[in-house]
C-alpha cells in the first residue's frame, strides 16, 4: 500500500445496486463514476451515509475512496457503496471488524422489491373488490 496504485478491492450491494469499491491511502477524496461524491448524490445527506464507515472507525482523513456503482436509485447506490466501503476497511485492518459489525454494515441487506404476481396489479395489491 505504499504506491497509489496499490488499492483494497471490495464489493457493496443494496437491492439492484452494486458498487465496486476501491481504497487507496489518501486524504479523504470520495470518487463516484469519475464525479466527486458531493456531485454526485444529489441529497447531501446520502454523502454522510455512504462515508458513515470511515467516520465511524475513525478514519475518514487516511483513505481515498474510488467506486463504479450501477444498478438502483440514488439511496440504494449510497448504502451499497457504505456496504462496500466497510468490507474494504475490515480487509485494510481487521481490528475495525467488531466495530462495523456491531453498526450492522457488514452485513448485506437482502430486501429487494417483491415480483409481481398474475391476477395482481402489484406484488400483494389486489383489484378493488366488486359485490354485484
Amino acid at each position: 500500500m505504499t504506491t497509489k496504485s496499490k488499492y483494497i478491492y471490495a464489493n457493496g450491494k443494496r437491492k439492484s445496486s452494486v458498487a465496486r469499491v476501491r481504497l487507496f491511502k489518501g486524504t479523504g477524496k470520495i470518487t463516484v463514476n469519475e464525479k466527486a461524491a458531493k456531485e454526485y448524490f444529489t441529497p447531501k445527506t446520502l454523502v454522510s451515509v455512504a462515508s458513515y464507515p470511515l467516520t465511524l472507525v475513525g478514519c475518514k482523513d487516511k483513505f481515498d475512496i474510488s467506486a463504479k456503482i450501477t444498478g438502483g436509485g440514488m439511496s440504494s447506490q449510497a448504502e451499497a457503496l457504505r456496504h462496500g466501503i466497510a468490507k474494504a476497511l475490515v480487509l485494510s485492518d481487521p481490528l475495525t471488524k467488531p466495530t462495523l459489525k456491531k453498526a450492522g454494515l457488514l452485513t448485506r441487506d437482502s430486501r429487494v422489491k417483491e415480483r409481481r404476481k398474475a391476477g395482481l396489479k402489484k406484488a400483494r395489491k389486489a383489484p378493488q373488490f366488486s359485490k354485484r
